[in-house]
């Protein structure tokens, strides 16, 4: 009996990743108001990854599974701290979100550290992460301009998840490896 062929979660995961962080970083920069980001923060950022990372568990893939989750909570957490701030169901200060911030940058910090072990391409997404993530607690603590800065920094990530998310649709399609993710960093 053959299997049928399945798709690798980890596409869809990305694309909503880099996608939802990059319409985020249009706000960051001024580009842009808040509202496509608190529909894709629901949608394509939150729940889609959320179900990207169901689908690594089933393959097995812890750390897909514990990234794709983790930050599809992180962004429809974000959404409601829109909406909590938007129709004053509750106020978030610069400080409060800089917390929620911090927390996820400890995050950050420990699959950084596992990316190190799978490919370039992915430590370097993660290693963007988690400097975007550091420059937006300094910008919410101490220095709001900070957070333009982590917006064009934030983009470049965005960018980077995009690429590997090609990586995997163009080696599917043409059956080779036209987009290459490297070698990891650490073996």
């Amino acid at each position: 009996m053959s299997q049928t062929k399945q798709g690798n979660p980890a596409v869809v995961g990305l694309a909503g990743f880099g996608l939802t962080t990059l319409v985020l970083q249009f706000v960051n920069v001024g580009w842009a108001g808040p509202g496509p980001v608190l529909a894709l923060a629901l949608i394509f950022g939150g729940l889609t990854q959320l179900v990207a990372g169901f689908q690594e568990m089933k393959t097995g893939n812890n750390f897909g599974y514990c990234a794709f989750t983790g930050y599809g909570a992180f962004w429809i957490a974000f959404a409601l701290i829109l909406l909590g701030k938007r129709f004053d169901i509750y106020k978030s200060s610069d400080t409060d979100i800089a917390w929620f911030l911090v927390a996820f940058t400890l995050f950050t910090a420990i699959l950084w550290i596992g990316s190190l072990r799978v490919s370039k391409a992915l430590a370097v997404t993660f290693t963007l992460l988690l400097i975007g993530f550091i420059l937006l607690v300094i910008g919410h603590f101490f220095d709001p301009f900070i957070n333009k800065i982590a917006g064009y920094e934030l983009m470049l990530c965005a960018f980077s998840a995009w690429y590997i998310m090609a990586h995997i649709v163009y080696l599917d399609v043409a059956g080779r490896d036209i987009l290459p993710v490297g070698e990891p960093w650490v073996k």
